[in-house]
């Protein structure tokens, strides 16, 4: 406890004279502060940190940024948006008083819709790393993203599916879940378009375990495959479940799936899954990208995780990367500023 309060007191010091003498400073380091919004914690905390490790790999790659010939650090303010919507709105208020210049984030469109208003309204700018549903940017002039959109994703599943050969579906989905709901609603769209007959569709509850009695209801309509975009905790146990009662449809998902933590959880169950992802970390024809795998697999190592490369980390890597870009360009710290320069941003990373 001494130690600490001489610590305390050396602070308070040093700040009292920074006023007059700088404490031993020539000149003021300059910084701009740039907020991430994710959920590390809740159902979707494990694909959130692997968004914000990509977003830490950047910052410490790209530390700095000049802003009219002047260098300023960056400043990552970290939130836990913690997979709710209520919480989502409660840490953007939080990002907005904290007066962060830009956003990146979230990993899940539920709490990036959530939070749209708040940084609009605040006239901050936000970029989804990974936020798939149109309804994130869609009347938002402030929120931009970096990936694909759920009506391409939904479309290309399902033209997969009936190309190699599925002419019945069934789809699962998480009542009250934007993501969810909005993908598995593209898919039917699309397969019903190409000809396909969506033969049962399911929903069920955040937090559920027991998938039992829908898998049987599926069974019962004997679909050829069985669309299931949901969340990494959800994947497993769908799997796993669907397996054991017999079911040998293709089961296919969106992006969120492209997780080893479901393999690794489903085991041999999750043998010919397939999913839709953004990044392949097996393809090094783009000098950048290949960069980016060999640093960021150095990084992870060196933290202690494992160096599989999440495409969500990559995402994470981009939107900092535009969000640098951005300000670059609008050569200002002002949010307003960075909000148009994001409008008409365009590089190739």
């Amino acid at each position: 406890m001494r130690i600490r309060k001489i610590m305390a007191v050396t602070m308070a010091a040093c700040l009292v004279a920074g006023s007059l003498a700088g404490c031993g400073k020539k000149t003021e380091e300059k910084v701009i502060k740039i907020g991430v919004f994710e959920p590390t914690t809740g159902e979707n905390g494990g694909g959130g940190f692997q968004e914000v490790l990509g977003i830490r790999y950047a910052r410490e790659m790209h530390p700095t940024v000049t802003i009219n010939g002047e260098e300023y650090q960056v400043e990552l303010v970290e939130v836990d948006n913690k997979s709710d919507k209520t919480e989502a709105v409660n840490a953007a208020q939080k990002l907005v008083s904290e007066k962060v210049s830009v956003v990146l984030g979230s990993y899940g469109s539920g709490v990036s819709i959530a939070a749209g208003q708040i940084f609009a309204d605040a006239k901050i700018p936000a970029i989804g790393c990974s936020c798939t549903n149109p309804q994130v940017t869609e009347g938002n002039d402030y929120y931009f993203r970096v990936c694909f959109i759920d009506p391409f994703q939904g479309t290309v599943m399902a033209n997969y599916a009936f190309q190699n050969g599925a002419k019945s579906a069934a789809v699962i989905t998480q009542l009250g879940d934007d993501y969810s709901s909005g993908l598995g609603s593209y898919f039917k769209e699309a397969f019903a378009k190409l000809g396909g007959n969506i033969v049962s569709e399911e929903q069920f509850q955040t937090n559920q375990t027991d998938f039992k009695a829908i898998l049987t209801n599926i069974k019962a309509a004997n679909p050829d495959v069985i669309f299931a975009p949901s969340s990494i905790a959800t994947a497993p146990l769908i799997i796993k479940q669907a397996r054991e009662l017999g079911i040998t449809a293709k089961i296919m998902a969106g992006d969120t799936w492209e997780n080893g933590s479901i393999i690794e959880n489903a085991g041999a169950d999750a043998e010919g899954v397939t999913l839709s992802t953004f990044f392949d970390e097996g393809d090094t024809s783009n000098q950048v990208a290949a960069e980016f795998i060999t640093g960021f697999k150095e990084y992870l190592t060196s933290i202690g995780q494992d160096d599989i490369i999440p495409a969500v980390s990559a995402l994470g890597y981009d939107a900092y990367l535009a969000a640098i870009k951005a300000i670059e360009a609008a050569g200002s710290t002002e949010p307003a500023a960075i909000r148009d320069a994001l409008s008409t941003l365009s590089y190739e990373a």
